[in-house]
């Protein structure tokens, strides 16, 4: 009986193509670059499945040509950029990567959270360009991080692990807005409040965006929430793309109606908006919240787990549209 083929759309580590070649007939595009829509959909020709990362988008459109495609496996736990929908009305399963990056993105957000407070990535550029002659006592001063207010929108898994290290390490007042309010078990030993978006833009010294991307968030931070915020706050995104206007960031940052911001996400990313970088008082960095070598080992690995399960016989892990297994039995 012939195995499986599958396409591996960008470079994996060389052990976990081992891994996948033990069960599959590989078609790796180990050279990393972005395949075009034209050679993605010439390469899923005759594929059962295909591990992806977040920059591959899957829509209606492709779904529509991969007619062989049983699974799409995303090495990300956020899945915008496909069309699940779609893909459920062709029995074809998405599956992502949940839970195995929640501690390194959330030390990662909170470290891009103290950088912009603290002036960190300013104050280097600073000191590189040869501005540093004498000491002053307003020399880049900052916000303070411990005994602040932490609003965190979107009180997921990442929400909460940042919500711990706020409350418990540095003794911040956490304040949240999801659309339902934390059971109690989990919201208590935090102090963790739900409040309105109005009322967290209002009283947040420093904000965290962690809520999935859907259409339903686009922009849900724009011009007239950025309004709200002390202009002493801070704004964090690692979110996805799109949940903040980054338009209105800049134009908020340049006017100083904020301190200052950190995304880690953008919208039309790899591209930024010009005007974000024209301003002084923001940390920018390319999408890296879970860059480590354990973390990134880690999604691969799952995704990698989904494909087997679901190519083999075996229960996917983590399925976004269970009920394409449901269907098939």
């Amino acid at each position: 009986m012939p195995r499986p083929e599958i396409l591996v759309a960008r470079y994996v580590l060389p052990e976990l193509l081992t891994r996948l070649q033990e069960h599959f007939d590989v078609d790796a595009n180990q050279e990393d670059r972005l395949l075009d829509r034209r050679e993605l959909c010439a390469r899923l020709k005759g594929k059962a499945g295909v591990f992806i990362t977040s920059n591959e988008r899957f829509d209606a459109e492709l779904i529509g040509c991969c007619t062989d495609l049983a699974v799409v496996s995303t090495m990300a736990v956020g899945y915008n950029n496909i069309d699940v929908m779609a893909c459920t009305e062709h029995g074809i399963l998405v599956t992502n990567t949940p839970d195995v990056l929640t501690e390194s993105t959330a030390d990662f957000g909170f470290g891009l959270m103290m950088a912009a407070a603290r002036r960190i990535t300013e104050s280097e550029r600073f000191l590189r360009a040869g501005e540093w002659t004498h000491w002053t006592y307003s020399l880049m001063n900052g916000q303070d991080i411990h005994g602040k207010t932490l609003g965190i929108l979107g009180m997921g898994r990442i929400g909460q692990a940042i919500a711990r290290r706020g409350a418990l390490g540095f003794g911040m007042k956490v304040i949240y807005h999801n659309r339902n309010p934390l059971p109690a078990d989990i919201a208590d030993p935090l102090g963790a409040r739900w409040v309105d978006k109005s009322t967290l833009m209002k009283q947040a010294d420093h904000l965290i965006v962690v809520v999935p991307y859907s259409a339903a968030v686009h922009h849900i931070i724009g011009a007239d929430e950025l309004a709200l915020m002390k202009p002493t706050a801070t704004l964090t995104n690692i979110a996805r793309g799109g949940v903040v206007d980054d338009a209105a960031l800049a134009e908020a940052l340049k006017q100083r109606r904020i301190a200052a911001a950190a995304l880690d996400v953008y919208e039309g990313e790899p591209k930024v908006n010009a005007a974000l970088l024209d301003v002084p008082n923001i940390v920018l960095t390319p999408h890296i919240a879970s860059a480590t070598g354990d973390t990134r080992r880690a999604m691969a690995n799952l995704a990698a787990d989904n494909l087997i399960a679901a190519l083999t016989g075996g229960t996917p892990p983590t399925p976004v549209n269970p009920e394409v297994l449901a269907a098939a039995v």
